[in-house]
């Protein structure tokens, strides 16, 4: 997914309807707030900033007990916990709150989203009366409803719901089949089975994010939650009841913020940080299914030149048309990074080392043939490569990259413009190169 344009980051934040906190991960000190943080708390600007995010938490006291909750939020990609928080009034706010974390120009930060979650726990409340359909159809909830009946599949989805959906008056039919066939096709297997989890009573309710079709093929994502309120004589459901929101701002936010995180932001490329978690990962299930991992090193020639030759705006330019060449080629199981300036990294899962140097003299080639004329008065631009495989060439993750980067030296020893294959065994640590 490509970084939204920076003008609209702002827009987004200040105009959620959730509470958004940016949040020090140290010192539990609040950076930065949206204006619905303030409405909800009926506080000032001056009142939030610069106040540990604990005096806003009935629940939580003590920086020991911070230091846990950070704890807990660093190994989680989404650490959601139900709390209350303190009205500058003095009343409780339940709340929601979904913390992530994310890294920025090498800083870390907490980004906390609060929803008020009291009109929620009370329609949950009422979920359990038998006459629940009859009331919500007949309020204007903010939330979409719908009521299912086990036995003969007819699902009522409230005027609401519909309309969130862009359907008018009676477009919807009312059979599961419109629920089901509008989940998209990545989310419909899992969302299915937490649902049947539920019936079955291994769930005490039925709660998914996910994406779901609107009128004109667009994806809304949607907070659905709702849970059994009806049984038979032998005790088997017959009717469920439950709510949908309509959640896609926050979620953009949120996939834009993790998009920032793990992507480079001039190639639109995988970064660093994200190479270290996946090469590990994907290292463990090659290790499992007895199949190779293919690792591949490389960086442009001579780079130094024309940034200074030419300027860091062309440099730039030309990182990211080589960039674009290169995602282009490879296939949709690899993964590309951007390593740092002009160095990139290839991952090549269940790819033997034949079918690797293969791959790589491709791109070898492909890069050696890109037009720069619009550009500048560039000369040819060429790549070096150095590749290894596991486990032919190393066991562990980072002798597998010494091994790699190793042959990239020896790439561009050898004139550059080349593909060097790693040598058996590969080097230690102490024997890789230093550049």
């Amino acid at each position: 997914m490509k970084p939204l344009p920076s003008p609209l980051y702002p827009a987004i934040y200040q105009h959620l309807p959730d509470g958004v906190f940016l949040i020090d991960p140290d010192t539990s000190c609040i950076l930065d707030c949206n204006e619905a943080a303030l409405v909800q708390l009926g506080m000032a600007c001056h009142e939030v900033l610069d106040q540990s995010v604990l005096s806003l938490q009935k629940d939580v006291v003590g920086i020991e007990q911070w230091a846990s909750i950070a704890q807990a939020i660093r190994a989680t990609d989404n650490f959601v916990f139900v709390g209350q928080h303190r009205h500058k009034s003095g009343a409780e706010v339940p709340v929601e709150v979904n913390t992530s974390h994310f890294v920025h120009e090498g800083r870390e930060y907490f980004l906390s989203i609060a929803r008020n979650i009291s009109q929620r726990l009370a329609l949950e409340h009422e979920l359990s009366s038998r006459d629940v359909q009859l009331r919500y159809a007949l309020t204007e909830a903010s939330d979409g409803l719908w009521d299912w009946n086990l036995h003969t599949n007819e699902v009522f989805f409230s005027p609401q719901l519909a309309r969130m959906l862009g359907y008018g008056p009676h477009e919807m039919k009312p059979t599961l089949d419109t629920w089901v066939t509008n989940i998209h096709p990545d989310d419909a297997k899992w969302v299915r089975q937490v649902l049947l989890e539920h019936i079955e009573g291994q769930r005490e309710r039925f709660q998914a994010e996910y994406r779901l079709r609107n009128r004109n093929g667009h994806y809304l994502w949607v907070h659905d939650r709702g849970r059994v309120c009806g049984r038979d004589a032998q005790g088997k459901p017959t009717r469920l009841v439950g709510m949908v929101q309509n959640i896609t701002d926050q979620k953009t936010t949120e996939l834009m913020l993790q998009n920032q995180a793990s992507h480079d932001p001039l190639t639109g490329l995988l970064n660093r940080r994200e190479c270290d978690k996946v090469l590990g990962r994907q290292l463990d299930l090659c290790r499992r299914l007895g199949i190779s991992l293919g690792l591949c090193f490389f960086d442009l020639d001579h780079f130094k030149r024309v940034n200074d030759e030419f300027g860091h705006a062309v440099g730039d330019k030309v990182l990211q048309r080589m960039a674009s060449t290169i995602e282009h080629e490879v296939r949709k199981t690899d993964y590309l990074f951007r390593w740092g300036g002009e160095e990139f990294l290839l991952l090549c899962t269940d790819t033997p080392l034949p079918e690797l140097l293969t791959l790589v003299e491709k791109l070898r080639a492909c890069v050696a043939h890109i037009g720069w004329q619009d550009i500048a008065s560039l000369p040819t631009i060429t790549c070096s490569f150095g590749i290894a495989t596991f486990p032919d060439h190393a066991n562990d993750a980072e002798s597998l990259f010494i091994a790699a980067d190793t042959a990239l030296y020896r790439a561009k020893a050898h004139g550059r413009n080349r593909v060097e294959t790693a040598s058996h065994p590969a080097p230690t640590a102490e024997e890789a190169p230093i550049y």
